[in-house]
């Protein structure tokens, strides 16, 4: 019994931790493609307009991110309605602003802080919660699809299952069809009724 539940924990701990670094290599790879993009932007075609230049280059690696998430990160997990999916996406990201912007105004406003310094490390502090929240939420509600196999990883879709499902019987023929007692035990212990004389 300890045996197995290590096992599934370790297993659960491997599924974890693979999908927190596919996490943050795209979120590194969207920091990239959003201050990249930003800067040839703002030193390009929308010349002197920093926020014109943000919009665009931040709703880039929005739509990134998503692809790179759920083809990625989450391949295993993405849901079969796509649109519901994006939509979940940009809530929880509309979501994260809201909150790594929330520790900013904080420091400045109630808090009256105004060094430059301090302010930067709320804003450090408010992308770290929030990037903390965004992977939970992404991997329990927006790509939350039962778990498939994956190379390697064959056995991780097992360590969720309660044990409870009973695998397909190998005839094809559903445990509860009749000519199937076999796969039915309430049937199998049934005896058969004795013959007319």
């Amino acid at each position: 019994m300890f045996s197995s539940l290590s096992a599934r924990i370790r297993g659960l701990a491997s599924l974890f931790w693979r999908e927190v670094a596919k996490f943050g290599t795209v979120g590194a790879f969207a920091f990239v493609v959003d201050n990249g993009l930003w800067w040839l932007l703002y030193h390009g075609v929308l010349e002197g307009s920093a926020t014109k230049a943000r919009l665009i280059s931040a709703s880039a690696a929005t739509l990134f991110s998503w692809v790179a998430n759920r083809f990625w990160t989450f391949r295993r997990r993405r849901q079969n309605n796509v649109t519901r999916e994006l939509v979940l996406f940009l809530i929880i990201n509309g979501v994260g602003i809201v909150i790594s912007s929330g520790f900013t105004w904080v420091a400045q406003y109630p808090m009256g802080i105004t060094d430059a310094k301090w302010l930067g490390f709320a804003g450090i502090v408010g992308i770290g919660v929030a990037t903390i929240l965004r992977f939970f939420a992404y991997r329990f509600w927006v790509f939350n699809a039962a778990l498939d196999e994956e190379p390697g990883f064959q056995d991780d879709h097992e360590l969720l299952d309660d044990g409870t499902r009973k695998p397909a019987p190998a005839s094809g023929v559903p445990a509860n069809k009749p000519g199937n007692e076999a796969g039915n035990p309430r049937l199998a212990a049934e005896p058969t009724p004795p013959a007319a004389p």
